[in-house]
């Protein structure tokens, strides 16, 4: 494995901690459906929350909240829909984006809530 790939896997197991230490419940984690991807989805009370998670090491030249560019975002909101129409959801929903820097075996993690909104039309 890549140490990319390897930096994102625990970083979404950090992220997954994260939320459930502040009161989410975890959905579903890495969900698929045919190409789309969502690292994970939970509820924060009568929200359903779509989560992406960018991690990075301390060496990297961006911030990993950066690398959350336009494509990604309409990538993440046709993602959201298909999960919803495929579970009949009707829930409020919102973006959030949790970033993790590692240093060596340590890390900061930052996480943003309503990181940003569906574009219209």
């Amino acid at each position: 494995m890549s140490k990319a790939f390897e930096l994102g896997r625990k970083g979404e197991e950090l992220a997954v901690e994260h939320l459930k230490s502040i009161g989410y419940e975890i959905l579903a984690v890495n969900w698929f459906s045919h190409h789309l991807e969502i690292d994970i989805i939970a509820k924060d009370g009568p929200e359903l929350v779509i989560v992406e998670v960018k991690s990075r090491g301390s060496d990297s030249y961006e911030h990993p909240v950066e690398a959350v560019s336009n494509k990604k975002i309409r990538f993440l909101v046709n993602a959201a829909e298909a999960y919803i129409q495929e579970n009949d959801l009707n829930l409020d929903t919102r973006f959030d984006v949790i970033s993790i820097v590692f240093y060596g075996r340590n890390f900061e993690i930052e996480h943003f809530r309503d990181a940003f909104y569906p574009p219209v039309g």
